[in-house]
């Protein structure tokens, strides 16, 4: 054995590592229906699948309905799952569907609904790319006032570029794992992003003009 060997044996877990060993135990426990597997996985990912769907529905009634088809689904489909993804790619992938598909609900059956909506063609090959010219609304620390604008503000532009515009740049998902979220290409992704900048950026400045007045401080952008 080569001394590469002993310092390959030797070298701490990584964080990423240690987070992908935790989903295999847990994915294990799941599929053989312990029920303490199931309590972890709850109390793993109840509030950030809330938090994710209360983003894109700005509704808590709606981001609670989400979470109980959430959880219902994976209890359901666990057994057929094959690992292919990260399991909490896996489970945002059900809960941006699950959102989608109550405010498509609510578009049908809610008369007069108001949001930006934007004609949107999602072949990759319609979508045009954009360039990212300057500051985005997540460039800055906001007061409370100014955060829950940014949240109205998600909830109302097209959710095809909201929900990747959210998981970039709230949750700091990588683009290969919004790809897979979303199951489009990493191109697409990056298109998404930037046109939902876009769209967000076009919403608060028409919903305000008032960005002085929300004291808005701009921070270091990693």
């Amino acid at each position: 054995m080569t001394s590469g060997s002993y310092l390959h044996l030797t070298a701490p877990v990584t964080p990423e590592h240690e987070a992908a060993l935790e989903d295999e135990r847990l994915l294990a426990g799941l599929q053989m229906g312990d029920d303490q597997a199931y309590e972890r996985l709850i109390q793993r990912f109840q509030s950030p699948v809330y938090n994710l769907a209360w983003r894109l529905l700005n509704n808590p009634s709606d981001a609670s309905d989400v979470v109980q088809e959430v959880f219902l689904k994976v209890f359901r489909s666990v057994g057929t799952f094959r690992g292919d993804s990260a399991l909490r790619t896996w489970i945002y992938r059900i809960a941006v569907n699950e959102a989608h598909n109550r405010r498509r609900w609510h578009f049908r059956h809610r008369r007069g609904e108001t949001g930006i909506e934007e004609t949107f063609e999602d072949a990759d090959g319609r979508e045009r790319p954009l360039l990212d010219s300057g500051q985005t609304p997540f460039d800055f620390t906001m007061n409370r006032e100014a955060q829950l604008l940014l949240e109205e503000g998600l909830s109302a532009i097209n959710p095809v570029f909201g929900a990747a515009l959210l998981l970039r740049e709230v949750e700091d998902l990588s683009y290969d794992e919004i790809a897979q979220v979303l199951d489009v290409s990493i191109g697409t992704v990056k298109s998404r992003i930037l046109r939902g900048r876009e769209a967000l950026g076009r919403y608060l400045a028409n919903r305000l003009e008032l960005a002085p007045r929300l004291h808005l401080v701009p921070r270091t952008v990693k």
